[in-house]
């Protein structure tokens, strides 16, 4: 059974390594030097601050000193950073990772460069297959072990599903593809939809309305304008279809950290002022930055894409989260 290691004990990367530990792999989780507190709580009462079941027995946690011993025999080196500090953790470990498959699990581009994050981790850890992961896989019931799926990506197929096949089991299927463009670009706009899914229910409990309808076709519309974007970027329409985008986007408008934060700016919450809150509780809102990136992509692609904009102006100009209804009208 192949060595993995996680590099990085966010949410994501430690919900993997505890999958992984299950499983019956060699499992070794690395907590970098910003993991401080996270590994604290880890060693005091054997959980995750963010996550809701302990970690098991076999799953060997190393602290920031310790990045040798966790690295040692790595095959599969899982890269737990989200998109802003990924090169970041890519040149702390990149002396010491030898693995043959690079596993990103971040979701988003890189700051300033719109990097994918398989481009980044391409460009820093040389000589390994490079390998995305996307999905509707939320860290909370991945660590629980229940039934979960997610999409691996690399630009050859073989790649992704040698690497991910130790991690299959029946509470964890995978799907395997070459769309890398799709897979990754899906990724970004999962997250800017879920702020418009959240902002509208935020905006539901302040006017008490369910606004049941105006979701499901603001939902539609939202898909809509991720596959026109994707596809021409490069993608396929099959993966905007699938797990990736329909199934990623579904489950993150449902229950995850981006629809919480549009729910928090729909009830009235002063966008930056929700973000900074959320960083203090150590929530990553990646939808923030990837709104923006989709506003560069869909202009630079002269599209119009009015439910994404919506989001763009609720997060960036605090306008009235009732902007979002707007795009039905």
């Amino acid at each position: 059974m192949a060595r993995v290691t996680v590099f990085g004990a966010g949410a994501m990367g430690t919900a993997v390594a505890m999958h992984a530990a299950r499983r019956g792999l060699d499992t070794a989780l690395w907590a970098n030097p910003f993991d401080e507190k996270v590994l604290a709580r880890i060693r005091e009462d054997g959980r995750h601050p963010n996550l809701p079941e302990h970690v098991p027995s076999e799953l060997a946690v190393h602290g920031p000193d310790e990045l040798d011993k966790a690295a040692a025999g790595c095959e599969i080196a899982i890269m737990g950073a989200c998109s802003a500090g990924a090169r970041s953790l890519a040149e702390m470990v990149r002396e010491h990772v030898r693995a043959s498959s690079i596993v990103s699990i971040a979701k988003g581009l890189e700051p300033g460069t719109g990097k994918w994050m398989s481009e980044v981790y391409g460009e820093e850890l040389t000589g390994a297959t490079v390998i995305a992961m996307a999905g509707p896989c939320l860290a909370a019931e991945l660590a629980q072990g229940l039934p979960s799926t997610a999409v691996w990506a690399s630009e050859r197929v073989d790649d992704a599903r040698g690497a991910g096949a130790p991690f299959v089991h029946r509470s964890f299927q995978l799907e395997f593809t070459d769309d890398l463009v799709g897979l990754e670009y899906c990724a970004v706009l999962k997250n800017v939809a879920a702020i418009g899914m959240g902002l509208l229910d935020g905006l539901g409990k302040t006017l008490n309305e369910d606004f049941k309808n105006a979701k499901a076709a603001l939902f539609t519309k939202a898909l809509h304008e991720l596959t026109e974007l994707v596809v021409g970027l490069g993608g396929r329409p099959d993966t905007c279809l699938g797990l990736a985008g329909l199934g990623d986007v579904l489950v993150t408008s449902l229950g995850g950290r981006n629809r919480l934060y549009g729910e928090l700016v729909g009830a009235g919450g002063h966008p930056h002022e929700v973000l900074d809150d959320m960083s203090r509780r150590g929530m990553t809102v990646e939808g923030v930055d990837s709104a923006r990136d989709v506003r560069r992509l869909a202009d630079q692609q002269g599209l119009d894409l009015p439910y994404h904009s919506a989001v763009e102006r609720a997060v960036f100009e605090a306008a009235d989260p009732e902007c979002i209804l707007e795009v039905l009208l």
